[in-house]
């Protein structure tokens, strides 16, 4: 007996062995974690990355985190960042009345709020500091108005279980990190204003690369990844000249901004023109005479404008619109994995304007589209009032996902030197019954990716499981080589934009042409007439 309980114990003591030693030495000072479910894991949450941006660092660039004496215990996550505060117990009714595909695991936007938020979180797999593994970097979604790092879906236990390094991030959002003012700009050492939220990711990414290697990861061999608005920060974070050599690879889920939204004559100066006037028109509806005053405000009284701002062209993080960067050949030249998902626009069907009946549904292309409207009609054909349901929720995916990251593709293609691998994931996961024709809807796809299927308390199918396995695969693959292939995948493909075709996640997963050739090929002759 007294031999079975010894070899219990040296078991045991085996596993815990297997976890980087604490505390660990970064360049602010110590600190400790604490075990995962499972124990060769070692989990860190809430490491302060940057000085919290409160009281006259509202609406500040963000700077290095203070030193603190003694070991930091990183075992609860930080703050979330300030947001509209959608509790669970609100919204989730919508789940048990047949309205939406989403549950708990999904929202992000949980107390404790406030604007100390610049926090990060690392799960590891590592033995020692020397070990060197690949890293991951994601970016939580949120519309650049919610999300945390912290959501139950991003735990990074099961991807660091497959021998990777796994970090998430809180950075500003809404109105704390997007806000513009010309007097912000006369404090900018850079002349510029706003993107403070944006600025907060390439701190975390700085962060990173002079930090990760303590937890035994590789600071050269970085892979950053993002989905929905997440994404769209990924396709920034590629873009801009600021995070040069802090990433090797990128991947992408859902979201980029080639639109010509973001097109300018290459000046980046009426942009944040633009937003600098509703910074100055916000202070008017506020009643402030100055920014120290603006700063003064109760974080509560201005949360709820959390939609007035967003990321502009300001000529410093941005010289300019991701179009004509990727057009010159001036991105961050990386191997890239993109993708987007079959359902990704039925929750946004309401943003373009596209009515719910046949009749609204045509007269609005004509207004949208003028004469291009017979076009549009022909790419999503309505005959009836459910195929006006159906044709505005592909309409808002191809406008707002698909063509983005279809263009995305054929931009890297063209002008960059490393690979780029295309997904489209059409598995239906296995939500409660819902009126609305959610299919795989936007967001889905990552607890597979992730390989945490659990953390989404669903009943999940032997299909399941199969499918997490596979995509999961392909993510470590492509963070560890720059290449998702790999022993017993479906073999994915280059993108080739002669022979367009995508690696499908579906019931075969597999390489298809890449779909709805129809559909996109109007928004870029639609986005092209707008770009003259």
């Amino acid at each position: 007996m007294i031999k079975k309980f010894a070899l219990i114990a040296l078991v045991a003591s085996a596993n815990l062995a297997f976890a980087i030693s604490d505390p660990v030495k970064i360049d602010t000072g110590l600190v400790s974690g604490k075990p995962g479910s499972n124990a060769s894991i070692q989990a860190y949450e809430g490491i302060p990355y940057a000085t919290p941006p409160v009281g006259n660092l509202r609406w500040h660039a963000p700077l290095p985190a203070a030193p603190w004496q003694g070991v930091l215990k990183a075992d609860h996550f930080g703050n979330n960042c300030m947001q509209a505060n959608y509790k669970p117990e609100v919204v989730n009714p919508l789940v048990d009345q047949g309205k939406s595909p989403w549950s708990d695991e999904y929202y992000a936007w949980r107390e404790p709020l406030s604007e100390d938020c610049l926090y990060i979180n690392v799960w590891t797999p590592a033995h020692a500091p020397g070990d060197k593994l690949p890293v991951l970097v994601f970016v939580h979604g949120g519309g650049f108005v919610q999300g945390s790092g912290s959501v139950d879906i991003y735990n990074g236990e099961g991807l660091a279980s497959k021998g990777i390094i796994v970090v998430t991030l809180n950075y500003r959002v809404g109105i704390f990190a997007y806000f513009a003012h010309p007097d912000l700009r006369k404090e900018s050492e850079h002349n510029v204003s706003g993107n403070y939220g944006v600025m907060d990711q390439i701190a975390a990414l700085q962060w990173v690369h002079r930090n990760i290697a303590a937890f035994g990861g590789d600071p050269a061999n970085v892979t950053i990844d993002g989905q929905s608005a997440g994404s769209r920060s990924i396709s920034y974070l590629v873009s801009t000249p600021l995070t040069h050599g802090l990433f090797a690879r990128a991947i992408s889920q859902s979201g980029g901004m080639f639109a010509p939204s973001n097109i300018t004559d290459n000046s980046a100066s009426p942009y944040m023109k633009d937003s600098e006037e509703k910074g100055v028109k916000f202070a008017q509806d506020m009643n402030a005479k100055s920014i120290a005053e603006l700063r003064a405000l109760p974080a509560a009284d201005i949360v709820k404008y959390a939609s007035l701002f967003r990321p502009v062209i300001d000529g410093y993080v941005f010289p300019a619109d991701e179009y004509t960067t990727f057009s010159q050949g001036k991105q961050n030249d990386v191997p890239m994995m993109i993708g987007w998902d079959q359902g990704d626009g039925t929750p946004f069907a309401n943003n373009f304007g596209l009515p719910e009946d046949a009749a609204g549904f045509k007269e609005a292309a004509v207004k949208l589209f003028g004469p291009m409207a017979p076009d549009f009609l022909k790419a999503f054909p309505v005959t009836t009032d459910a195929d006006a349901v159906i044709e505005r929720a592909n309409a808002a995916r191809d406008w707002s996902f698909a063509w983005n990251m279809r263009t995305w593709a054929r931009l890297q293609a063209k002008t960059g030197k490393n690979k780029l691998f295309l997904y489209y994931w059409d598995h239906v996961s296995p939500v409660k019954p819902i009126t609305i024709p959610y299919g795989a809807f936007h967001s889905s796809e990552i607890p597979y990716a992730f390989n945490n299927l659990d953390t989404w308390r669903l009943n999940w199918r032997p299909e399941d499981r199969h499918m997490s396995e596979i995509m999961s695969g392909y993510w470590v693959n492509f963070i560890k080589t720059g290449d998702p292939n790999g022993k017993g995948l479906p073999a994915w493909t280059v993108f080739d934009p002669k022979n367009e075709q995508s690696l499908h996640f579906a019931d075969k997963v597999g390489m298809f042409p890449t779909p709805l050739k129809q559909e996109l090929d109007f928004f870029d002759a639609w986005f092209a007439s707008r770009r003259k």
